[in-house]
């Protein structure tokens, strides 16, 4: 069940990055105002990706273990990190400082480093698994 959902999820994850990254990149290219829809995504990428992490350990808890998991777990768990950086640090920072730029290299970054940790494992990104 766990290994399902985990898998399952990682979908969703794929497609908050990609969003992310794209109303980033719209944001910086048209030099529009930084808002809440920016925010909104950015969040919900990072909370995806906390919750992969989650799913993980239940996954390992549950007694699968694959070649590269450990590979696999590290690189993830750094992804989770860097998609949350952004949108923390845009909410510190002052309306008037708040910028796309750091969700779109934050996003890029998390993004390389899912593909990454989905193939540590010797799987394809779209692979199912289930």
């Amino acid at each position: 069940m766990f290994f399902a959902a985990h898998s399952g999820i990682r979908y969703l994850a794929l497609a908050l990055g990609v969003a992310s990254v794209v109303y980033a990149l719209f944001g910086v290219l048209t030099r529009r105002p930084y808002d809440k829809g920016m925010r909104i995504l950015a969040t919900a990428f990072a909370g995806t990706l906390h919750l992969q992490v989650l799913l993980g350990f239940a996954v390992l808890f549950s007694g699968r273990f694959y070649t590269g998991v450990f590979l696999h777990f590290l690189v993830m768990a750094l992804a989770a990190v860097v998609a949350q950086l952004p949108p923390s640090v845009m909410r510190r920072r002052p309306p008037a400082e708040r910028s796309f730029v750091p969700h779109l290299v934050g996003g890029l970054i998390a993004l390389a480093l899912l593909v990454g940790g989905i193939l540590a494992l010797g799987r394809g990104v779209f692979q199912s698994t289930v």
